[in-house]
């Protein structure tokens, strides 16, 4: 009998480019690395689509290898029959026709699909591995059920961005236990969808620091001239910003201001009084860096991003998200997802409410970063393979 893993898709929205594109479709032809494309040690065996796209290649990529397509949860779940049948899920709650609110919040339904998931467990009295992509869901109270739910049913779970696996030039991960006074992480792109992945740079980064995760008790988004106010005020680090930066070697001549009509800045107040920003850059970056303050030293790194076909960044995501297939355990802790979404909502709160400052007494997330090695890029920047075509 085969010993592979078998695992089910559950996807929002399937074409070109799209999150499932970049994830599940590696999956189903093998991993592009530095090294050569990789082949797979699971095997997807089941897809659920929620919406069909007008462009979706979902249908035919099951069909080209042999994947049913079924019509609900459950029947991917349990293979059309009664009990749970696969080793893991793929939860792609991204893109897809699902309307925003007014505070700008993308309405996925990642809880109620993760609700259908564990219920499926639940009935069947096991649970196998979950990944869940991006930020648990656009709300707070959604995003800690999600954990909770996972910790009741015994369910090794994982979520997030690809960018704590992407690329790192120079590499930088702080040794366990580094005292971190400051941090901040650079960015672009749109305040929620992209703004998650900023955090999670930040996050896995300053997470490592002497003590762990104690939570954040306020977070405040301010945007417009009024980030470079409290930049002046020194809400923010213009010295940190400046290090993180200079590790990126395509951005334009000039001051940020000049290029920047509307930033944005995520505030952030840990409980340990260590402090975190996070700036929005558009108009002066297509890139993502991180630079902090340990004891008096500046150290600052790119996150590289592949942003172009195969996206090879995916790839380290998608073994990571395979090795807990694997292995049964989680790569990294949940928490820090839990803890980037909780601070994303707030942030797109104080927003708003008109850009005040909001106390989040319930965001006392504590954890460590697990001490394990992740599967990473070899390089500071995308080789062999990932430079050439793939299919």
């Amino acid at each position: 009998m085969s010993t592979r893993k078998k695992i089910a898709a559950v996807i929002t929205s399937y074409f070109p480019r799209s999150h499932a594109d970049v994830i599940v479709t590696k999956y189903l032809k093998g991993f592009p690395t530095d090294d050569g494309i990789r082949p797979p040690r699971a095997d997807v065996v089941s897809i659920f689509l929620d919406q069909i796209h007008p462009q979706d290649i979902g249908l035919g990529l099951a069909r080209e290898h042999n994947v049913p397509v079924y019509q609900s949860i459950r029947e991917a779940l349990t293979l059309g029959g009664r009990d749970l049948a696969v080793d893991g899920v793929l939860l792609i709650g991204e893109h897809g026709d699902y309307p925003h609110n007014e505070k700008g919040q993308h309405l996925y339904p990642r809880k109620y699909l993760f609700e259908q998931i564990c219920g499926t467990f639940a009935f069947s009295g096991r649970p196998v591995p979950v990944f869940n992509d991006k930020h648990l869901s656009y709300n707070w109270t959604d995003s800690k059920w999600m954990v909770d739910r996972a910790v009741e049913l015994r369910v090794p779970f994982m979520a997030g961005s690809s960018l704590p696996v992407c690329w790192r030039d120079p590499f930088l991960e702080h040794p366990l236990e580094t005292p971190i006074q400051e941090a901040v992480a650079v960015a672009y792109g749109g305040l929620e969808s992209y703004g998650f992945h900023a955090l999670e740079t930040l996050q896995c980064m300053i997470e490592r620091r002497r003590g762990g995760e104690t939570g954040v008790a306020a977070v405040q988004c301010l945007e417009g001239e009024a980030v470079w106010r409290a930049g002046d005020e020194g809400r923010w680090s213009r010295a940190l910003v400046d290090a993180a930066l200079r590790t990126i070697p395509t951005k334009p001549e000039g001051r940020m201001e000049a290029h920047c009509k509307e930033p944005a800045v995520m505030l952030i107040e840990y409980r340990d009084d260590c402090r975190g920003a996070v700036l929005m850059l558009n108009g002066y970056l297509q890139d993502f860096a991180y630079a902090a303050r340990s004891d008096g030293e500046v150290l600052a790194t790119e996150f590289y991003l592949q942003n172009e076909w195969p996206y090879g960044h995916f790839s380290y995501l998608s073994l990571n998200i395979e090795e807990m297939f694997v292995t049964g355990r989680p790569q990294y802790p949940a928490e820090r997802t839990l803890l980037t979404s909780g601070i994303l909502d707030g942030v797109m709160n104080s927003c708003y409410q008109g850009h005040v400052r909001l106390e989040t007494p319930h965001l006392d997330v504590q954890y460590r970063s697990y001490e394990h090695p992740l599967i990473r890029p070899t390089g500071s920047r995308p080789a062999g393979a990932l430079l050439e075509k793939w299919p």
